[in-house]
Parts: structure tokens; sequence; C-alpha cells
């Protein structure tokens, strides 16, 4: 039995003490394969971006001084000498009273300062009218203005996106040197536990949680590895979790750790290796059961064997731990304020978690309503629900149109 579970706070505190982040190495990753990843170290341009004074217009480039005064009623009259094409290093010179031809991107030319739009500009054979009035450097983007050389342009910890992958292609990098990703050993246990693709015998279930919970290892940054359903047979279970443990970073199971005569799984990961289990049950629902143990520095997080349980525990609990361990800033869910479209009641004793479904109502207030759902074992719950509500310990209920924060699943209510 859980003779006496811990509180959420003190079961957060003790895995967030216990948890040492290890460094797991880092490698090179092609660039076009280093979304999502992150960097290293930190990335020091060697180059001035851009590498040259460029035009960021269509028109041509002159000498400010030239235009001096311009108007459409008293036009600068100008000498067009020959044009600059992009991507060539231009072989003439821009004199008082002329002008040269260019277009957006090409590299202005020696004595040239500013460049008029072709807007502004009338032209006959090579006489140019200029209608307006420049200022040194206008339309001009200078040489190092974006990044300057030496300077530091992406940092240590940083997760790679495509305008970050944007920046090192900008620098001429094909590769770039990222933390390596945890490997998260993953599988589930049970006898009821059937592997996916067969044909579904009696009494049986398919493998729900070590799919959904490969694929938010995937979203946390780490990199799942499939173990397979282990049946309830101790010396089963104790050389998969053996080899598991070897072989990751990081260890999650589902399944046996309630108070079953065939719940090994707390018994054998804390006869392991020290410090064993730190966890063996939370104050909490769903997900009371959940255990978590270190193997020397590796986590080991049990989850519930209900699907609603399991991935609700791996949110709260495995996700920050396995951020940290990827090298990734800890993000929190994101949330969204609402009023209660109906009376939710806690689990006394328990903080409480209570799927809901986000809608807008007639006064386009944002309304948070209870998922229906037949327990947390039903997976479907978490499919139609945007986030949960958080009801603390010494709380009853939240009443009907009282304010709540929903913590979003996806990042964004999916039905408003």
């Amino acid at each position: 039995m859980f003779r006496k579970l811990m509180t959420f706070e003190e079961a957060k505190k003790t895995v967030d003490s216990q948890f040492k982040p290890v460094f797991l190495g880092e490698e090179e990753a092609v660039l076009l394969e280093a979304n999502n990843r992150v960097l290293s170290q930190d990335i020091v341009s060697a180059l001035d971006i851009p590498p040259f004074n460029r035009s960021t217009m269509d028109g041509y480039a002159v000498k400010a001084e030239d235009t001096v005064g311009a108007d459409e009623n008293k036009p600068a009259v100008l000498n067009v000498s020959g044009a600059v094409s992009i991507g060539e290093e231009p072989k003439l010179k821009v004199a008082l009273g002329e002008a040269v031809e260019i277009v957006t991107g090409a590299v202005i030319p020696e004595g040239a300062d500013a460049v008029v739009m072709v807007e502004d500009t009338e032209r006959e054979d090579s006489e140019l009218h200029v209608f307006t009035a420049l200022t040194a450097n206008e339309n001009v983007m200078k040489k190092g203005s974006d990044i300057k050389k030496g300077a530091v342009v992406l940092r240590k910890g940083q997760v790679l996106g495509s305008s970050e992958i944007g920046v090192l292609a900008a620098l001429g990098s094909k590769t770039v040197t990222v933390l390596k990703i945890p490997i998260v050993a993953v599988l589930s246990t049970g006898d009821e536990v059937a592997e996916l693709g067969k044909e579904l015998p009696p009494g049986k279930i398919y493998d729900i949680n070590a799919y959904s919970i490969s694929t938010a290892v995937i979203e946390s940054g780490g990199k799942p590895v499939y173990f397979g359903a282990v049946p309830d047979d101790k010396a089963a279970l104790t050389k998969a979790l053996q080899t598991a443990v070897a072989s990751a970073d990081m260890v999650i199971t589902s399944g046996g750790v309630s108070v079953g005569p065939k719940d090994y799984t707390a018994q054998i990961v804390d006869s392991l290796g020290k410090p064993g289990i730190a966890v063996y049950g939370v104050a909490m629902k769903p997900g009371k059961p959940l255990t978590v143990g270190f193997v020397g520095e590796k986590p080991v997080f049990s989850l519930p064997g209900n699907p609603t349980s399991a991935l609700l525990s791996f949110y709260l609990f495995a996700r920050p731990v396995l951020q940290r361990l990827a090298g990734r800033p800890v993000s929190g869910m994101k949330m969204v304020s609402a009023f209660a479209g109906s009376r939710m009641f806690s689990a006394k004793g328990r903080r409480t978690f209570v799927m809901v479904r986000l809608e807008f109502d007639t006064q386009c207030r944002l309304i948070a309503e209870p998922v229906e759902s037949g327990g947390s074992g039903a997976i479907t719950t978490l499919t139609k629900a945007d986030g949960y509500v958080e009801i603390a310990e010494n709380e009853q209920f939240v009443d009907v149109d009282q304010e709540v924060l929903v913590f979003l699943f996806r990042g964004s209510a999916g039905k408003v």
C-alpha cells in the first residue's frame, strides 16, 4: 500500500532536488537536420553580414551631395556612367555628377553613398533626372549592419528553429555542433497489453501508453526507444529494466505501480541501484500511483497504467526532467483565463486535475467545461480536452462562473 503519499509539491521538490543533469556529449549535425536541436556552444560570426555595402532598392547609386535641393520642380541632373549587377564586384567608381544603375542586393560601387529609387527618377539615354534629395546611406545596408564579425549571434543552449538555422546559413555553416539527444527507454507492463499490428486476443488491450508517451518524449526533446510490452513476470521485468537502464539516459514505464499482487515495478527499480525510489505515490488525481526512482544519476519514471493518468503524470513530472537532461530551457505549459462552465469537485486531500474543453459562450467569454469521461482509463479524455484546471488540496470545488486558469496541452485551445 501507499503508506504515506507525498503531497504534489513535496514530490516535485524531491524530484527536482535529486535530479542532477549530466552532460551527454555533443555531435555535429548537418544544418538541414538541425531543427529542434540544442546548441552546445556559442556561435561567433567569422564575417560581417552583409559582407559589403548593398543596395536595398532598384535604382541608381549616387553621391547624396549631388541631390541636395532636388525636388519635382527642380530635379538634379546626373550622368549614368554604367550599371552594377547582383553577385558581382563593381569595377567602376562613381564620381561627382554621376549615377550608376543598380539592383536590390548588389554591391554599392566605390564613391557612391546612397541609392535613389527608380520611381523617383526619369531617364533619357544617359541623362538621369532625380526628383528627391537623399541623405548619406539612404537605401543602403551597410557592411556588418546585421551581424558584426566577432559578434556572438547564437548562445549555447538555444533551441534551433527556422530563424536560427537561417542565421547559421548566412554565416556559411554546413554543420553545427549540438548536444546529443537523450535516449529514453519506454516500456509498458502488464499481461493485458498487446503489441500493435496483431489480432487483439480476448481480455487484451493494445499498447496505448508506449506510443503516446514516446510521442511526448519527442516533443520534449528526447529520442524514445520502445522496449515493448513486458508481462507481469518479475524475472522478465527485471531483465527488461536492467537493459533499459544500462542502454538509455532515462527510463519511462507505465503500469505495475499500484497495489496489486503483480505490481513489481517499484520494487524492481529500487533494487537496481542507489539511491532507488524517491517518490512512491503522490496525493494527486489522476496519477496517484506515480513512482519516481534514480539508478545512479538516471531517472526512472514509473507512470500509472491508465492512459490519461500516464500522460498527465508525464507532463507534470517527467517532461521538465527530460527538458533539463536535453539541455533545454524548462518550459511551463501555456495558460489562459476562463470561467468554469460547471462545478468542478476536488478529490479530498489530493491535488486534482480536471480535464476541460474550451469554448466561447454567447457573451464571448471563454468557458472551461469539464470533459465527460469513463475515468482515467479513457484515452479519448485527453483528445477531447484542451487542457486542465488545477484544484488545490484545500479547495472543495470550483464553482460555476468562477474564474480559473486553464493549462493548455497543445499551446492553444483547439476549439476556440
